[in-house]
């Protein structure tokens, strides 16, 4: 099973590819550790395994991340749901089949953020639709590369 939290050497510099997983539309972001920023990079659409993995190996090739990250959905009080254990299936698939390591990340609420997000910068109602599943992924991969930054400041000397 894929850890929650990855710690990877303080001082590398890697590329991590973060999935909003859903069970029509796959959000994809991208970002390293040394921006620290997350971009919103596509929306998967569509049902089928062998369509959805094929769309994630040829982003893989691309952009040669060294992590997967992966929203992980819960109730608010912290508990587990249908979605929930999907995710997780979703993470030990990626993990088997391109032999990358996967961080799950808490996501709750980030498909709301993401819509609060479009919606300020002028996209609305039916407009978010196609990018909402890839902006939420971007949230999720911030929430990862923040995470990753404060431990390299925790463990840097000035």
């Amino acid at each position: 099973m894929p850890e929650p939290l990855l710690d990877l050497p303080a001082s590398s510099h890697h590329t991590a590819l973060a999935f909003d997983f859903g069970l029509r539309r796959i959000g994809v972001a991208v970002g390293d550790t040394l921006v620290g920023v997350a971009h919103p990079v596509q929306t998967i659409d569509g049902e089928g395994n062998a369509l959805r993995f094929g769309i994630i190996e040829t982003l893989i090739r691309e952009w040669q991340p060294s992590v997967l990250v992966v929203g992980v959905p819960f109730h608010l009080d912290g508990a587990e749901h249908e979605m929930t254990l999907r995710c997780r299936r979703f993470s030990r698939q990626l993990e088997g089949r391109f032999n990358l390591p996967v961080v799950l990340v808490d996501e709750r609420l980030s498909s709301d953020a993401a819509s609060l997000v479009l919606a300020e910068s002028g996209i609305k109602g039916r407009r978010q639709k196609p990018v909402l599943d890839q902006v939420a992924a971007q949230l999720i991969l911030q929430t990862y590369l923040d995470e990753q930054h404060k431990g390299i400041s925790r463990n840097s000397k000035f």
